[in-house]
């Protein structure tokens, strides 16, 4: 992607979860908060999204406390709004009643000067799940020390 900085990655989500889709959303920021996310002070590793009366909230996604802010600076772990199409809302309220997928927040970037979020469909992964996906990252891994 060119003319996209990544600010934060949610690398939890990539092995607790199975991505189905992926969605790009604006968010809805107050100014320190978007001073904070071009400093790449983010945290999506807790975060979800969720679907309440035909809008989407992302939830305890940590945004730092601007330095400069003082009075100005929100709650960290404040309820922040997703902008989506109305009819993207409604497939993703419509996925996510389905059992098992929940919505994750995948990573947060800048594109075009304009903060955006990658919203990932997601299905959990079980444990033996998890525990073949680590021996395959090692096969690969003693397969490129062997080349």
């Amino acid at each position: 992607m060119s003319g996209v900085k990544l600010l934060a990655q949610n690398k939890k989500a990539w092995h607790d979860y199975f991505i189905d889709d992926k969605y790009e959303a604006g968010i809805e920021l107050v100014g320190t908060e978007v001073k904070s996310c071009r400093m790449a002070k983010v945290n999506l590793r807790d975060s979800y999204v969720q679907v309440k009366n035909g809008e989407a909230f992302v939830n305890n996604m940590h945004i730092s406390p601007y330095e400069k802010g003082n009075i100005f600076n929100r709650d960290p772990l404040r309820v922040r709004k997703l902008l989506l199409h109305k009819r993207e809302i409604m497939k993703l309220l419509g996925l996510t009643s389905q059992k098992g997928l929940t919505l994750i927040p995948l990573k947060m970037y800048l594109k075009a000067g304009k903060v955006k979020l990658e919203v990932g469909v997601c299905r959990g992964k079980h444990l033996y799940d998890k525990r073949h996906d680590l021996k395959e990252k090692a096969i690969k891994r003693d397969m490129e020390r062997r080349m």
